[in-house]
């Protein structure tokens, strides 16, 4: 798996080149971005694909000093279980209220 990022987007290539998750998070204002999207291709959803890059992402806006704010459902639940990144977090006590709110799986997938 490779990690590539440009224009505010991030995505994960398989071995093949081929495009298999992708994070969206457009600059709100300078220093802030948000998370809007998280998808992952359907045959290779459940192998922890979007953990992997929101994690990724969550990193390199660490190091890049960049604070973020979320709106993606994923990534919501995603920051509600990992409170070590709420470093990143704009508002961390208002994404922790959005968290709360949420009920049922992330973007509404069904679970089997």
């Amino acid at each position: 798996m490779t990690y590539k990022s440009e224009n505010n987007k991030t995505w994960i290539e398989d071995d093949n080149g081929k495009q298999i998750a992708i994070l969206e998070y457009p600059e709100v204002k300078p220093g802030l971005v948000n998370i809007v999207h998280t998808e992952v291709v359907q045959e290779m959803n459940g192998q922890g694909l979007a953990g992997k890059i929101t994690e990724y992402v969550a990193n390199e806006l660490r190091k890049q000093g960049i604070k973020a704010e979320l709106t993606c459902s994923y990534s919501i639940k995603w920051f509600s279980k990992h409170p070590e990144y709420n470093d990143i977090l704009s508002d961390p006590e208002a994404e922790a209220k959005k968290a709360a709110q949420l009920a049922g799986p992330a973007c509404g997938i069904q679970r089997k």
